[in-house]
């Protein structure tokens, strides 16, 4: 789905700024029903899918970008024409395919015009390693948005039967804390689900870190259920592409990040 107003607004930080684009945002989505209209958003989450253009780990080309609010209304949806020859769509994982993006799919500079002009310049970006992701879409911090909140970092649990940190993946998240259905880690993924999850994982974090108990038993919750083997585990290399596990890589370049 393509937005249907695509223009650039000013890049301004200022509340008025702010003001002008809540009354955007009214005008295109409405309230959420009930006569109850939200303050101005500030906590966006995006999610990018991306094919691979070569064959290492970090060729990687955009195919699918969502933004969503944090009232968790899906602001955009778009889909991308890769500008380098594809090495493989990773179907099985991005759910992306030559039929969709020849289709569907716009220039990375029109979707990156429609993302900017829903994304105002003093947003907070949410995500999975959102570092990733506005690292594909080259935005800039302080210049496109204010800041990022990595769930993987809030999420990060002391594990005492390892002596170690653990990391959880954001499906193991969704499950576990929201009840998704990860059927065994082989569903592939959705910009727009993943972007989904990624907020409401925000929004349940902000529930619960600070109420007594809570915490303790999203810990346990989460170091008890058992974890998926994500698709590069299965998948080492896929279609001749190396999918950067770190102690099956195939290419041998460097992991950036």
């Amino acid at each position: 789905m393509v937005p249907a107003n695509g223009s650039r607004r000013g890049r301004g930080g200022s509340q008025a700024a702010g003001a002008a684009h809540y009354n955007q945002q009214m005008a295109r989505f409405g309230s959420l029903g009930g006569g109850y209209a939200p303050g101005p958003p500030k906590y966006f989450s995006i999610d990018v899918e991306c094919v691979a253009t070569g064959t290492d780990h970090n060729a990687r080309g955009v195919g699918q970008i969502s933004l969503v609010d944090e009232y968790e209304r899906v602001l955009l949806n778009i889909y991308v024409k890769p500008e380098a020859p594809v090495a493989s769509y990773l179907s099985p994982l991005t759910g992306l395919s030559r039929e969709v993006l020849e289709k569907h799919g716009v220039p990375l500079a029109t979707a990156m015009q429609y993302l900017r002009s829903y994304l105002p310049p003093y947003a907070v970006l949410v995500g999975q390693s959102i570092g990733k992701d506005v690292g594909w879409l080259s935005l800039r911090e302080g210049v496109d948005f204010e800041s990022m909140v990595d769930l993987a970092g809030l999420y990060r649990i002391w594990n005492a039967a390892y002596n170690s940190v653990s990391v959880f993946s954001l499906d193991h998240l969704a499950k576990v804390l929201l009840g998704y259905n990860s059927a065994g880690g082989t569903q592939p993924h959705n910009a727009v689900s993943d972007a989904l999850k990624s907020m409401q994982l925000f929004n349940y974090y902000r529930q619960v870190r600070n109420v007594a108990g809570m915490w303790k038993s999203v810990e346990a919750a989460l170091l008890a259920a058992p974890v998926d083997e994500s698709f590069a585990k299965r998948h080492p290399c896929f279609e001749g592409v190396c999918m950067g596990n770190r102690k099956k890589c195939t290419c041998g370049a460097p992991f950036l990040g």
